[in-house]
């Protein structure tokens, strides 16, 4: 089960259309990659090739 992280200052942004964009702080706290190709993902993800 996965837990679930309290939103901190610096967490998030919201983009230009008004999504929350997570942060690499975000991220590294949450622990692990979701594989949605997230803009700050600091696992490496690659969607194209579906690995990280």
């Amino acid at each position: 089960m996965k837990k679930i992280i309290a939103l901190e200052d610096g967490d998030f942004y919201l983009s230009e259309e008004g999504y929350k964009v997570f942060t690499k702080k975000y991220h590294l706290r949450r622990g692990y990659c979701c594989e949605s190709a997230c803009r700050h993902c600091p696992y490496g993800y690659d969607p194209k090739t579906n690995r990280q």
